[in-house]
């Protein structure tokens, strides 16, 4: 992979899989604008990825935060040539008649609405230079019903179909836009998760473990690459083989 003279954006980078994709690709010359909450992790990473990277501390669920910083990207670092939407919360675990409409609410406009609003402001300037990439983190619950977190489930599912919707749309002018599925990813949304039960999880994976940011991070600085010049409107796990099999 060759990202020299681009211009790639990630939201949710300053930890997990958006740190791991924005690695990645600073490795193959890319330059990155970085974007999350917290300006001290996202200092650090911007110092460490070095050749002109950027960032710009934002909430993606807030609408005038996230636009400009979007807006700081473009003019600190020029036209967005990928944008990698990986920004998310995980919501609550309770069942659909106890589940908070506060928590549902914050969960679509964190993992959903942010999305749209992000495409909807990029998207022109990649149109009308009829090329860009675009990637949505999704889940295995983009593919799969999930009990007990309802909003987090509904959240995902949503982007996947904001990704086959954008795909279609762009195409025609030399845009692509897919939907990364990781699995059970050492991520800090993971970190929650008791030790008691990694090896449960691990043991549902056919691959026997669980995965690493980096691994996932490979994955998504390929679809934002021009390696992936004909892959568009697909759904991408990288899980280990969760979704492609029956484990029982």
């Amino acid at each position: 992979m060759d990202f020299t003279g681009k211009h790639v954006v990630i939201t949710g980078a300053s930890t997990g899989i958006g740190q791991a994709t924005a690695r990645r690709i600073a490795a193959a010359g890319g330059r990155l604008t970085l974007i999350a909450r917290r300006e001290g992790l996202l200092r650090e990473l911007a110092a460490e990825l070095g050749n002109g990277a950027g960032y710009a501390a934002a909430d993606v669920g807030d609408q005038a935060q996230l636009t400009a910083a979007l807006d700081h990207a473009l003019a600190t670092n020029g036209p967005i040539d990928g944008l990698f939407l990986n920004a998310g919360t995980g919501g609550a675990f309770a069942p659909v008649q106890a589940y908070a409409d506060a928590t549902f609410d914050e969960v679509m406009r964190v993992n959903t609405t942010s999305v749209f609003w992000a495409v909807r402001h990029v998207l022109p300037g990649m149109i009308e230079r009829k090329s860009g990439a675009i990637l949505i983190t999704g889940s295995l619950a983009s593919e799969r019903g999930m009990a007990g977190n309802i909003g987090y489930l509904a959240s995902k599912h949503a982007v996947l179909g904001i990704a086959r919707g954008v795909a279609m749309e762009a195409a025609p002018h030399g845009v692509r836009c897919n939907c990364l599925l990781p699995g059970f990813i050492e991520t800090p949304m993971l970190a929650d998760v008791p030790d008691s039960q990694r090896p449960v999880m691990a043991a549902r994976v056919p691959q026997g473990r669980i995965g690493t940011s980096a691994e996932t991070g490979n994955v998504a600085a390929f679809l934002l690459s021009d390696e992936a010049s004909h892959v568009t409107a697909q759904s991408w796990a990288v899980d280990g083989g969760i979704l492609g099999t029956l484990v029982l």
